[in-house]
């Protein structure tokens, strides 16, 4: 937990600073009175803050969910796997946040948490662990090759023209990091995601109760440290709302059910996407007319009309980023369904790494058999190669953003191509928004 404290403008202006728990209280006190801020800033003790929060808070029950939305609070979250991380993120979809890149860093062995510390079964160890070995190799070949490719190719990796010829160091520094980005974005698929990651979240206490609910009633030993870590720390700063931060049956038997149904997902083949307008509009073109940009307006018809998108077969290392647009619904059952490495990308002069790709499929077959023996582990075989079927609801004004985000300048080349795959889908629908939507050619950044 990290407390957030009052500038030194706001402090020189005379603002006040409250607690989490005397913000939600103060914010909670208007729906009793009206009587105002200063008058309920007025009871505050500064010498017993804890004693004014439950003065003002007195006729209010402290676990109320409302009251928890009024209380802000940041956490850094270090040490976790990166798979874990992409759970978290699908249950948090309106925090705010970020986590540790695998297309800017370089990862490694240093990074791989003991197996015993994920719950591998003992009989599983001596596989994963020799499973883990191979795909860090796999990385590090992997890297090797495509960072040599793209000195020996630079017009492959799209770095500008100009700056390539540019002899200056800042230039020159600036053409590495692009080179070495370009090689890290198709290395990573070779990447477990049992490795350990870190990110940082920020939303209301409402949010991290919900959220350990989820964690302590997960199979997984890691997400149930975890949420027991931030019951932790979330009493240092909101210890009132804690009220029902514990493990839930019926989430837990939840858990059972969508592992269960994942054992037995069948996926489509097709990639599909479902649009519904609002009764009586079939053209949507007049809500763009204003769009000049991707966080530019767009008109009320496209707010309104819903939209589910479903690739059949997405690599983790994208879904884990699309998983953290912040709207609608996300479905992604973990059942693998193959290994995605940069195949379509691969000269004639890298074929060592198709015989890598041979690794990844047989990790990502191995996390689905596990998966099938209801072996809560299974995650932990597969790389951030290894493909499900991703899901997405939400509207048709946040669809559009998110197509104009992953494929604009500085997108992941494999972003690029399953948005552009879905717009094609939407154009055939809606036609007219052709040259309205402002689909980017994924340069890099």
């Amino acid at each position: 937990h990290v407390s957030i404290r009052p500038t030194e403008s706001a402090e020189r202006a005379g603002r006040p600073s409250l607690t989490p728990e005397l913000l939600a209280a103060t914010g909670a006190r208007y729906s009793r009175n009206n009587e105002g801020l200063e008058a309920i800033l007025s009871r505050i003790d500064p010498n017993n803050l804890d004693k004014s929060v439950d003065g003002i808070f007195r006729m209010i029950d402290y676990g109320h969910q409302s009251i928890a939305d009024m209380a802000p609070v940041a956490m850094f979250i270090d040490g976790l796997t990166i798979w874990l991380a992409y759970l978290v993120w699908s249950q948090v979809p309106t925090a705010g946040g970020q986590e540790s890149s695998t297309r800017y860093l370089k990862l490694g062995s240093a990074d791989l948490p003991d197996g015993l510390e994920l719950g591998i079964a003992p009989d599983l160890q001596s596989e994963w662990t020799i499973l883990m070995d191979q795909a860090l190799a796999a990385y590090e070949r992997a890297y090797d090759l495509w960072d040599r490719f793209a000195l020996e190719n630079p017009d492959a990796t799209r770095i500008p023209s100009a700056l390539l010829s540019d002899p200056s160091e800042r230039a020159q520094k600036q053409v590495a990091r692009m080179r070495r980005n370009y090689a890290f974005d198709r290395a990573r698929y070779f990447l477990p995601v049992a490795l350990r990651t870190n990110m940082m979240l920020v939303m209301s206490a409402r949010g991290w109760v919900q959220l350990a609910q989820w964690l302590l009633s997960h199979p997984l030993p890691e997400a149930q440290y975890l949420g027991s870590l931030i019951v932790s720390e979330l009493g240092l700063s909101a210890s009132r709302l804690l009220k029902h931060a514990t493990a839930k049956s019926s989430t837990a038997l939840g858990h059972g059910d969508e592992m269960e149904a994942a054992a037995q997902f069948e996926p489509s083949s097709e990639l599909s996407l479902d649009v519904l307008p609002p009764t009586g509009v079939s053209d949507l073109a007049p809500s763009l007319k204003h769009h000049d940009n991707r966080y530019a307006y767009f008109g009320d018809n496209l707010r309104r009309t819903a939209v589910r998108v479903s690739w059949p077969k997405m690599a983790i290392a994208e879904i884990r980023d699309l998983n953290r647009h912040r709207t609608g619904s996300k479905y992604c059952p973990p059942k693998g369904l193959g290994f995605y490495g940069a195949d379509e990308e691969i000269p004639a002069q890298l074929e060592e790494l198709h015989e890598l790709n041979s690794l990844g499929t047989s990790m990502t077959d191995r996390g689905s058999a596990l998966l099938a023996e209801h072996n809560v582990a299974f995650p932990y075989f597969y790389l951030l190669g290894s493909q499900f079927t991703f899901e997405h609801t939400t509207t048709a004004d946040k669809f559009i953003y998110e197509a104009e985000l992953r494929t604009g300048t500085g997108a992941h080349f494999r972003y690029a191509k399953h948005l552009r795959d879905a717009l094609q889908l939407w154009y055939e629908q809606f036609p007219t928004t052709k040259g309205l939507v402002l689909e980017g050619s994924g340069e890099p950044e």
